[in-house]
């Protein structure tokens, strides 16, 4: 069964500090069931100076999401839905989304 969201879908987060807002995926770590979102979730990391001379520094990136926390946009209407899956004649799968009913690819 293929996933659900993929790199480079549009979704839009449905909890958390960012709720409500929306980005593009950046990544998919499957291990760990998490996404990263761009531009979105920032956190403040302090970076210690690694050589002498270089200042120590504070670094904002992108943390990862629990995947249950965003939703994948619909690309006919623009808004929040949940994933299906259909087959096709050939024996593959194909993501639908259930707000529509439309095919998403």
């Amino acid at each position: 069964m293929p996933a659900k969201i993929k790199r480079g879908d549009r979704v839009v987060i449905i909890s958390g500090k960012d709720r409500g807002k929306t980005g593009t995926v950046r990544a998919i770590l499957n291990k760990d069931n998490r996404v990263l979102v761009e531009g979105l979730n920032i956190v403040k990391r302090h970076q210690r100076a690694r050589q002498q001379g270089q200042p120590s520094q504070i670094i904002s990136r992108e943390a990862p999401l629990h995947m249950s926390n965003v939703m994948l946009i619909d690309p006919n209407d623009g808004q929040p839905t949940r994933v299906g899956f259909r087959r096709r004649e050939d024996g593959s799968f194909v993501r639908v989304g259930k707000r529509s009913g439309e095919d998403i690819e």
